[in-house]
């Protein structure tokens, strides 16, 4: 009985990674193919946003993969087929879309968000050295200071 419920086991451990999908429709051609690949590593799979349609299940990137190997096949080269890719979905289906004017705060606002921060750790240790500093005693002060010294010796 234990041999049976460890080989149950051990098929239901397995069982997910033979839920893996592999398109059933790959060109035939393996350099084709290859050039497929590579352009749809560098497409997003616009439901799950930050997978490429190489890696993504859905049914749309399943969609997606089958409009590149069409135009893999019509003869256009990974230029044409990614930008018939962006004339439909727009830059956002680029994994790494490209640098413009639109998409220049998308490529700038890491930089700009150090730079601000950055400027006020400074500004904020400016002041606090600045509240911190000790400034010399004035004439006033140190003979003050000294009358509460000698007051101090006496008792």
């Amino acid at each position: 009985m234990k041999y049976i419920l460890s080989l149950l086991f051990c098929f239901l451990i397995n069982f997910p990674a033979m839920a893996v999908g592999v398109d059933e429709a790959q060109l035939k051609d393996p350099v084709q193919e290859a050039r497929a690949q590579s352009i749809m590593k560098q497409l997003r799979c616009l439901v799950c946003q930050n997978q490429s349609i190489v890696d993504s299940d859905a049914d749309l990137a399943q969609d997606l993969r089958i409009i590149v190997r069409e135009r893999v096949i019509a003869g256009d080269d990974d230029e044409q087929v990614l930008s018939y890719m962006t004339s439909r979905y727009g830059d956002w289906v680029l994994l790494k879309p490209p640098f413009t004017a639109g998409t220049l705060i998308l490529w700038l606002s890491p930089i700009l968000l150090l730079l601000v921060g950055a400027w006020f750790i400074y500004i904020h240790q400016r002041r606090r050295d600045h509240e911190t500093a000790i400034s010399p005693l004035n004439a006033d002060e140190k003979k003050r200071l000294a009358q509460l010294l000698t007051n101090e010796d006496k008792a």
